[in-house]
């Protein structure tokens, strides 16, 4: 915990631009992150229901033309 109370003493002391800058590589990384996941759920099958929902909706004409 030591080293997280250190990189936040750290980031306290960021000037403004560096600040932003770090943020945006945090959001960036977030980012990532997410996609890896959607990725890996989607190769898995556990995105499978939300195809079966849009064709039921597109069938029941739910969906309008996309």
């Amino acid at each position: 915990m030591k080293q997280v109370e250190q990189i936040q003493s750290e980031i306290e002391a960021l000037s403004q631009e560096d600040f932003r800058r770090l943020r945006e590589w945090f959001a960036q990384k977030d980012w990532e992150i997410w996609d890896k996941q959607i990725e890996a759920d989607s190769a898995n099958g556990k995105l499978d229901f939300l195809l079966e929902e849009a064709r039921t909706a597109k069938s029941q004409g739910k969906l309008g033309n996309l």
